[in-house]
């Protein structure tokens, strides 16, 4: 199955890349996801929206699906 990943803000600056195609043999979740593209710990309130909307960390994920992780928004 493939999925699109996206990373937004300091997330992206940080992994140094937008978007990624990954390919995956059966069934996984975001947190999977997460740890296949870095090899970094979660930063603390990281958001994750599969195919944009909010979603927990042990959603599954199908085949063709956008996840995409960015940090808490503010605004003022």
């Amino acid at each position: 199955m493939s999925v699109s990943v996206r990373f937004f803000a300091s997330i992206r600056e940080k992994l140094g890349k937008s978007e990624e195609i990954l390919t995956f043999q059966g069934p996984c979740t975001v947190a999977q996801i997460w740890d296949r593209v870095t090899a970094a710990s979660r930063p603390p309130n990281l958001l994750v929206a599969l195919n944009q909307e909010y979603v927990s960390w042990d959603q599954e994920v199908r085949d063709g699906d956008e996840v995409a992780f960015f940090p808490p928004v503010t605004g003022g």
